[in-house]
């Protein structure tokens, strides 16, 4: 099995993601990670997948953030 963790990010799961860690905008998102708004346009479109790396990024800020509160 996978682990899921490592796997690309829904549209849906890297909506959730930004809401969770107070990212309101795409633009917002895009400089705090240090991408194009257009590349999370796209994401969130489901026309390009989130790379790895970034995937594996924002869940861990979300679970970091889960643990926090």
């Amino acid at each position: 099995m996978m682990d899921e963790r490592l796997a690309s990010m829904s549209p849906d799961e890297l909506r959730g993601a930004m809401r969770s860690l107070g990212y309101r905008t795409q633009n917002d998102l895009a400089q705090a990670i240090g991408v194009s708004r257009s590349a999370v346009s796209l994401w969130l479109e489901g026309k390009v997948g989130v790379p790895r790396p970034i995937a594996m990024l924002l869940r861990m800020l979300v679970a970091a953030q889960r643990r926090a509160y």
